[in-house]
């Protein structure tokens, strides 16, 4: 004669109303903190094909040098240029670039430093020349030639 009744039915719905706004949040969070372009190019790019390849671990350590005619001739002339962080530089600058890219490492990764060179196939020999003199000066011994896939033998 109890008046109490026991409940044996226990409600384990989750309630998912607040799903779609959680997803939407997350997904507008990371499409505002991805960098999905570091620089702009300011000079033309057709890298050269490679015979062999070898792909670096630590990208953190690599700064990159573009070396190419500018897209815009009006403003810049028709000689290759040489481009490093969205300014175009001449090669008497290099030695303060490299020296600004070693002071954003930390003093144990300073002397690891890779430099990227990206240059045109259509690009002389000789300002490659002086690019690679003037990193000699700056010490930044370790220097990589950028290039696309791989050549089919």
């Amino acid at each position: 004669m109890s008046k109490f009744k026991k409940k044996n039915k226990v409600s384990e719905n989750i309630p998912t109303s607040a799903l779609p706004d959680i997803i939407f949040m997350l997904l507008f969070f990371f499409m505002v903190t991805t960098v999905l372009r570091e620089q702009d190019l300011l000079v033309e790019q057709r890298l050269p094909q490679a015979t062999q390849l070898q792909k670096l671990e630590k990208k953190s350590l690599i700064s990159y040098l573009f070396v190419g005619k500018p897209k815009n001739p009006s403003l810049y002339g028709t000689e290759p240029r040489i481009q490093a962080n969205d300014v175009l530089i001449n090669t008497k600058d290099i030695l303060l670039w490299v020296n600004q890219e070693k002071d954003k490492l930390s003093e144990a990764e300073r002397d690891q430093i890779t430099i990227s060179m990206k240059a045109d196939r259509e690009v002389k020999m000789g300002p490659i020349s002086d690019i690679q003199f003037e990193l000699r000066e700056a010490d930044a011994r370790k220097l990589m030639y950028a290039s696309t896939g791989k050549v089919q033998d």
